[in-house]
C-alpha cells in the first residue's frame, strides 16, 4: 500500500498520559488505532494499551494479509479487548475496572471501515472538506442530538467528559459501533484523535492537514494549538493521521507490521 502516516501525543496539563495509539499494515490492508484511557488511579493507560495490543495481535495473525470480514473483525477484536480489560481487573483485584475509548479504522480494497466506542473521533478529509464519520457516545452528544444543547455548547458543558460507552469500565455498558464502509480515494487524509485534540479545535481547522508542508508538520502544529487553547486544563492530546495515494510512500512487506506510538 502507499500511504504516509504521522502519529503524535502531548501529555497536556495532566499528571498521567493515558492515551495510546498505533497502526499496522500489510500489502493489502492498513489498520489505524487510538485509545483514550480513563480511570485515574485505576490505570486507564493499561486499558488503552491492552486495547491497542489486542488489535495488533489480531491483525498480525491475518491469513494472506487480508481481513476477510472487516466489520466482524473490528467488532470482535474490540469486544476481545473489552473482555481482556475486565479479566485483568479481576485478576489484579483493582477494585474497579479501568476504561478506555477506542476508535479503529481499517482500509482495504479502496474502502474504510470505522469502529468506535466513546468520544474519540474519526474524520475523513477530502477536497477541502471535513467529514466526521464517528458519532460520540457521550452525554453532551446525546443532548445535542435531542436539541437540548447546541454543538458549540458541547465544547464547554461541565458534563462534556461523561461518556456513555467504553471498553472496560462498567462491564455491560460496552458496545462497538461500526460505521458502514466508505470509499477512500487518492489524496484522502484519515484522522483519528482523542477529545483532547478535537475539543479545542473547530472542525474547519482540521483542513490544515491537507495544506501543511507535510503531514507531520500539520499534525504537530494543530496539537500545539489545541494544548495552548486549553492552557492549564489541556487533556492528553493524541492524533493518528494517514494520507493515502499513489504519490505517497510505498509500504511493501512480507509480514504484518505493527507500529505502536511511543509514549513518554
Amino acid at each position: 500500500m502507499k500511504f504516509t502516516i504521522h502519529q503524535a501525543n502531548h501529555i497536556g496539563a495532566r499528571k498521567y498520559n493515558q492515551d495510546r495509539a498505533g497502526y499496522a499494515y500489510t500489502n493489502d490492508a492498513l489498520l489505524l488505532l487510538l485509545a483514550d484511557g480513563m480511570g485515574g488511579h485505576l490505570h486507564g493507560e493499561l486499558a488503552a494499551q491492552m486495547t491497542i495490543y489486542t488489535f495488533m495481535r489480531a491483525f498480525s495473525r491475518l491469513e494472506a494479509g487480508r481481513v476477510q470480514e472487516p466489520e466482524v473483525f473490528l467488532r470482535a477484536t474490540m469486544r476481545a479487548a473489552h473482555d481482556a480489560i475486565i479479566e485483568y481487573a479481576l485478576e489484579q483485584k483493582l477494585g474497579g475496572n479501568p476504561g478506555t475509548t477506542c476508535v479503529a479504522a481499517l482500509v482495504q480494497d479502496g474502502l474504510v471501515w470505522v469502529a468506535h466506542a466513546g468520544d474519540s473521533r474519526f474524520y475523513q478529509l477530502r477536497d477541502g472538506k471535513v467529514a466526521r464519520v464517528s458519532h460520540d457516545h457521550s452525554v453532551v452528544q446525546q443532548w445535542a442530538d435531542w436539541g437540548v444543547i447546541s454543538p458549540e455548547e458541547m465544547k464547554t458543558h461541565p458534563d462534556r467528559n461523561k461518556i456513555t460507552n467504553c471498553l472496560g469500565g462498567v462491564e455491560d455498558m460496552f458496545y462497538a459501533e461500526v460505521s458502514p464502509s466508505a470509499e477512500v480515494r487518492d489524496g484522502d487524509t484519515l484522522l483519528l484523535c482523542s477529545d483532547g485534540f478535537w475539543s479545542p479545535l473547530d472542525e474547519a481547522e482540521l483542513i490544515k492537514l491537507r495544506t501543511a508542508p507535510s503531514l507531520a508538520h500539520g499534525v504537530n502544529e494543530l496539537i500545539g494549538v489545541a494544548v495552548r487553547r486549553e492552557a492549564g486544563r489541556a487533556d492528553n492530546t493524541t492524533v493518528v493521521a494517514a494520507r493515502l495515494g499513489a504519490t505517497e510512500l510505498s509500504h511493501s512487506t512480507d509480514i504484518p507490521v505493527c507500529v505502536p506510538l511511543a509514549i513518554d
